[in-house]
């Protein structure tokens, strides 16, 4: 079994924000977005870290992973786990919200509670809406209830998703702004494609317009120390120094796979007989290994033609975000890169594949930057 690095501050930390806000985290109940780079430990900390301390504070939580299966809507996948939720609060004192509700000292009774509607009519023409089932969820747990949404941007990929989004918003807005109500209705979306996830609150036909986003908060030095301690204790191998190592896990953006992988090299590389100590040979590992991952980036670009490798390398050059994408001077500038005339309504269809490909993000109106970081420092070092 893989050993898990656990985050207990940080999720106390979120966790107390969200159900116990102050004054300047009360926003946090109109909705948290958190958006951060693929492999850099997400989905890890919500299900080993932040899940179990919201349910140790009192919370009901739901988390359901829009990856999980991508072939099922999105509607479908968070409709069948409020479900779920709504059977455990009929049957016996065996499941977690039941034992909740014991420690609270409610009653199931006999039978347990009954809803005013059927289980399997949620969502369903005619049947309860998400705001019902959720309104009774809060008040039977008599507490608060979190739903996390994983990888949250599919909601917006298909028309179902986005209804279900402006389901929940009702839900949220006929939950929290009760007076009497016992609990609120909190919403948290995490993603990995931070341009859909950043539109999620930016943009003014969505749900949750002006709910908060935030990046993911990345692995630190404590991380890195955590490793090499590890590794110190299986066999003894000549190890690296903390201060290379951490720089090292920062030139992999932070990415834990990548840093075992850097590490698991130097391992091997120095049981070769090369000569060269630890600490100089990990920074050119990290530094090829670096080199590698955005070279699979790039070449996505590649792969959409010589139009969007000009539109990527305009973007990419500057130091803040980008605009002008779609000006008269703009397609000049791409002709003279792709060697014939570019026409301006040509433009946008080819931003939107570098945007439905993660290579992009939107930054606000006509404003665009690189996603990935790495991708964008490493093409402008190889540009010179």
């Amino acid at each position: 079994m893989v050993a898990v690095f656990r985050r207990p501050r940080l999720a106390a930390e979120l966790a107390d924000r969200l159900l116990h806000p102050g004054v300047l985290d009360e926003g946090l109940r109109s909705g948290l977005f958190l958006s951060g780079l693929r492999r850099t430990g997400k989905t890890t900390f919500l299900l080993t870290d932040l899940v179990p301390e919201l349910e140790a504070q009192g919370a009901v939580v739901i988390y359901v992973d829009l990856w999980s299966d991508i072939k099922v809507s999105p509607a479908t996948l968070v409709y069948a786990a409020v479900r779920r939720l709504l059977t455990d609060l009929v049957t016996p004192a065996s499941t977690p919200l039941a034992r909740l509700r014991r420690l609270r000292g409610l009653d199931l009774g006999g039978m347990g509670f009954r809803f005013g509607f059927q289980l399997e009519q949620l969502g369903e023409i005619g049947g309860a809406t998400l705001a019902q089932a959720l309104t009774e969820v809060v008040d039977q747990a008599r507490g608060d209830v979190v739903l996390i949404v994983d990888e949250v941007q599919q909601a917006i990929t298909t028309e179902e998703g986005h209804q279900l989004l402006l389901a929940l918003k009702a839900a949220r807005d006929a939950i929290n702004p009760r007076p009497a109500t016992p609990g609120h209705f909190l919403f948290l979306g995490t993603g990995s494609h931070r341009a859909l996830v950043g539109e999620l609150t930016a943009r003014r036909n969505q749900a949750f317009t002006g709910a908060t986003s935030l990046p993911y908060p990345v692995l630190d030095l404590e991380y890195v120390r955590h490793v090499l301690q590890r590794l110190a204790q299986e066999d003894g191998a000549p190890l690296p120094s903390e201060p290379v190592a951490w720089e090292a896990f920062q030139t992999l953006g932070h990415r834990p796979e990548e840093f075992l992988r850097a590490l698991a090299q130097l391992k091997f590389s120095s049981r070769s007989g090369l000569g060269l100590e630890p600490d100089q040979l990990l920074p050119v590992i990290a530094a090829t290994l670096r080199g590698t991952a955005a070279d699979l980036e790039l070449q996505k670009v590649e792969q959409l033609g010589g139009l969007a490798m000009a539109i990527f390398e305009r973007v990419a050059r500057e130091e803040g975000p980008a605009k002008g994408l779609f000006s008269a001077e703009a397609a000049s500038a791409y002709a003279a890169v792709v060697g014939r005339e570019v026409r301006v309504e040509e433009i946008q269809p080819v931003v939107n594949e570098l945007l439905a490909d993660n290579l992009l993000m939107r930054l606000g109106h006509g404003l665009y930057g690189v996603a990935d970081p790495l991708v964008q420092e490493i093409w402008r070092e190889r540009r010179g």
